[in-house]
């Protein structure tokens, strides 16, 4: 027979509307670790690496991703990686993405941390010039890191436009047991309409071996998604 833990499961329920409410705030007034868009400040760890690979489902379209990233001294994170588009029975690359990411205050549990992220992003098919981004990715644990709320404040140049513009994002994960997260986020860039996104991550083997399945859409309706992901990490081997 099941039984229900109310008083735990009233602070799951508590912490993850903290999650949303907060999303929803940003959303009205204004690349985190798999699933989330909002990056988080945290690396890989030192001489470790990752692959986050996920396939991603809209309207007419479906992508698959793969960003291969390392910690090569400690302290920088290095990203390169891309993905495939398949649209109207034709399939093409549709993605080339190089990044760096590094710490300027760790982030520890009840504490607050933030980097730098700088990178590269070009779309061959479509013919366009590379967009270059910047951002801080800016984090805050709470209750022990149940729950971790982050912030990305950053800019894009689109080279063939020379257009620059904002970009943001603001994101929650929320503890649900020993080996599962609720996440939620939105995002945005310049005037453009936000986004936003909610899931849930589980470690498979900790710290190893996590999966994920997220569903996003427009503040307002019309371009949802639907995205299925595996992360996969290594021990430290880079020394």
């Amino acid at each position: 027979m099941l039984v229900l833990n109310v008083p735990r499961f009233a602070g799951y329920a508590a912490r993850a509307a903290a999650c949303v409410g907060a999303a929803l705030v940003c959303t009205q007034n204004a690349h985190a670790a798999r699933p989330m868009v909002t990056d988080d400040a945290r690396l890989v760890d030192p001489y470790a690496c990752q692959v986050e690979s996920w396939v991603r489902r809209e309207q007419g379209r479906t992508e698959a991703w793969a960003l291969p990233g390392c910690n090569v001294t400690g302290n920088l994170e290095l990203t390169a990686g891309g993905a495939v588009r398949n649209a109207e029975g034709s399939t093409h690359l549709a993605a080339r993405v190089l990044q760096a990411k590094t710490l300027m205050r760790t982030l520890q549990p009840n504490d607050w941390g933030w980097g730098v992220v700088v990178g590269t992003v070009q779309d061959p098919q479509a013919g366009r010039g590379r967009e270059w981004y910047a951002y801080a990715p800016i984090s805050r644990s709470l209750l022990e890191d149940r729950v971790v709320v982050h912030a990305n404040l950053g800019w894009a140049r689109e080279q063939e436009s020379r257009a620059h513009r904002f970009t943001w994002g603001l994101g929650c994960e929320t503890q649900l047991g020993a080996r599962s997260w609720l996440v939620a986020e939105t995002f945005g860039r310049g005037s453009d309409q936000p986004l936003y996104q909610v899931g849930v991550r589980h470690w498979v083997v900790p710290d190893r071996v996590q999966v994920d399945t997220t569903y996003g859409n427009r503040v307002g309706g019309g371009g949802h998604w639907v995205s299925i992901g595996l992360r996969l990490l290594s021990p430290a081997w880079l020394r």
